[in-house]
């Protein structure tokens, strides 16, 4: 037998066969394997510098203590994050937005949770309308908002008094900002789930739309639920234009103020809020439903492998 021109030749059959022609493209294959994995490297590297060399950047800044003029440095020292707490009204401006936070991402759950609910299991032709008004708060500028919302919130620090002109108020706008962000998030969980044959269950059995929601329902989209709430803390953290504008010191209003006059206390400040956030995603990603079943199936492929 002979082989075609150009083709390699392999090693001789053990039982002393013909030769076996190598197969076409097996070098190339390989290289074409080695190539792709240089290049998830590549930008793997070049996405972890981008996130993470700000995040060193701010700790070297905030971490400056006095110039020393004998070595002509910055030495290392946690002032900035100590004197955090030497500012009133930092402090304030941080309860106020975790206060915001939990009354944000209460108000979201009251209203998204038994709304898609019930837009699935009874009128899922409305589920394009609920997902468009959800959504429409992407399409509509921070100023815009401000501009519509400024009225209704001057008549109500007149005539509410202190309930009225309390930054808690800001739940209100915030509810409304992350309704975008947490119906993606619960929408996915419903949507992993046969909503509409849980619910029909449940009623069946005799319980109320209450009691299935809340005993039913939601612990089946836990993930999504958690993943929303999140979603709203961050937002609400990290929100300055709409605070701003109208006057109510929130923790980055309070930043912003504070950059004027100590720089290395408002970087410190942020880095912290970044890396609360950070904590947060951790704790959802560890503790959410689903991650230990994630983790037993990926060691049970290894115990495979």
């Amino acid at each position: 037998m002979t082989a075609s021109p150009g083709a390699g030749l392999g090693a001789v059959a053990p039982g002393g066969g013909a030769l076996v022609a190598r197969p076409k493209g097996a070098g190339q294959g390989r290289r074409t394997s080695r190539n792709q994995k240089l290049v998830r490297f590549v930008v793997l590297l070049v996405v972890l510098g981008y996130l993470i060399l700000p995040l060193f950047s701010m700790l070297e800044f905030s971490t400056r203590g006095d110039f020393d003029k004998a070595t002509k440095s910055f030495p290392r020292s946690l002032q900035s994050y100590q004197a955090i707490f030497t500012y009133p009204n930092l402090i304030d401006g941080i309860v106020a937005s975790l206060q915001i936070a939990v009354l944000t991402v209460f108000g979201m759950l009251l209203l998204l949770v038994p709304t898609m609910v019930w837009t699935v299991v009874r009128v899922p032709r409305m589920r394009r309308v609920i997902e468009f008004l959800c959504l429409l708060p992407l399409a509509i500028p921070a100023i815009v908002i401000v501009v519509g919302i400024a009225p209704i919130y001057r008549w109500m620090g007149q005539n509410l008094g202190a309930a009225g002109g309390s930054p808690l108020t800001l739940a209100l706008i915030d509810i409304i900002l992350v309704l975008p962000y947490s119906y993606r998030a619960i929408d996915s969980s419903l949507r992993s789930i046969d909503t509409a044959t849980l619910a029909d269950a449940a009623r069946s059995l005799g319980a109320g739309w209450p009691r299935t929601i809340l005993q039913v329902i939601v612990p089946n989209i836990r993930g999504g639920i958690l993943s929303a709430s999140v979603l709203a803390v961050a937002l609400v953290l990290g929100e300055f234009t709409i605070s701003s504008l109208l006057s109510f010191n929130t923790v980055q209003v309070v930043i912003f103020l504070l950059g004027k006059r100590d720089p290395f206390v408002s970087v410190a400040v942020s880095l912290a809020a970044l890396v609360f956030a950070f904590i947060l995603l951790f704790v959802i990603s560890r503790f959410a439903p689903g991650a230990d079943r994630r983790g037993q199936r990926a060691t049970e492929e290894d115990s495979a492998a």
